[in-house]
This record gives structure tokens, sequence and C-alpha cells, in this order.
């Protein structure tokens, strides 16, 4: 069975993200939150180590879909 731990985000931010997964696969947030820590770990496991230039892209792209500021 698997354990699931919380994450917390603002609720401004949630709706957003509500708003930005209508219409597509995703049900909720945790399923696009889920989706994209996925794949930031896969790359990383892939690769052994992010560079520098692959995590200021992926800290922009969060940061464009607000989990960042």
């Amino acid at each position: 069975m698997t354990e699931y731990t919380t994450v917390s985000i603002p609720k401004d931010l949630a709706e957003r993200v509500e708003d930005t997964i209508e219409g597509t696969s995703f049900q909720s947030t945790s399923d696009l939150t889920r989706f994209l820590l996925r794949s930031i770990v896969i790359q990383h496991q892939k690769r052994g180590e992010l560079t520098e230039a692959e995590f200021e892209e992926i800290t922009e792209q969060l940061r464009g879909l607000g989990y960042l500021e």
C-alpha cells in the first residue's frame, strides 16, 4: 500500500492550478503535482545530477505555474 504525505500550497495557487488542469487528463491538483515532481526526479536520475542551467529552467517553469515566487 502506498503511503502519502501532504504538501501545502496557497489557496490562490490551488485555484489557478484547477483552472489550468480544466479540460486535461489531470483530475486534481495532486495529480499535476505528482506528475511534475516525478518528471523532475526522473530527469535528475537519468542524468545523475542536474546542471545549474537545468535547475534554473525547472525553477522558471515552476515559477510560471505559480509554485514558486
